[in-house]
């Protein structure tokens, strides 16, 4: 990742909009700040959430709260605390979400 032409500002979370995308159970809420090419998000999963796709794009997610299991599409899964992260490329290993309790994550992509 190249970090270029983006000056030097914070976010405060609380006032960025926050919008529902359905899961196959649950839903994500998502606040969504873009710079330039970067995407950055604070995510909540709602307790019981299970992802609706396999997803391709590359992450850096961060695990803030609650728990998050992630499957990859060959049948590996991995669970995921406050305080650990995965990274994975873009097209690199498909993966997917859930969470039993819900889980806030902070997302770089």
């Amino acid at each position: 990742m190249h970090i270029a032409d983006i000056p030097f500002s914070t976010t405060d979370w609380s006032t960025v909009e926050r919008v529902a995308h359905p899961g196959q159970v649950g839903v994500a809420h998502w606040r969504t700040q873009n710079f330039g090419a970067i995407r950055v998000r604070l995510v909540e999963y709602s307790a019981g959430y299970i992802g609706a796709h396999w997803c391709a794009k590359g992450h850096i997610l961060f695990c803030l709260d609650g728990d998050l299991e992630v499957e990859l599409e060959d049948g590996r899964k991995f669970i995921l605390f406050p305080g650990s992260s995965y990274q994975v490329a873009d097209n690199a290993e498909a993966h997917r979400s859930s969470s039993v309790k819900g889980a806030m994550l902070f997302i770089v992509d």
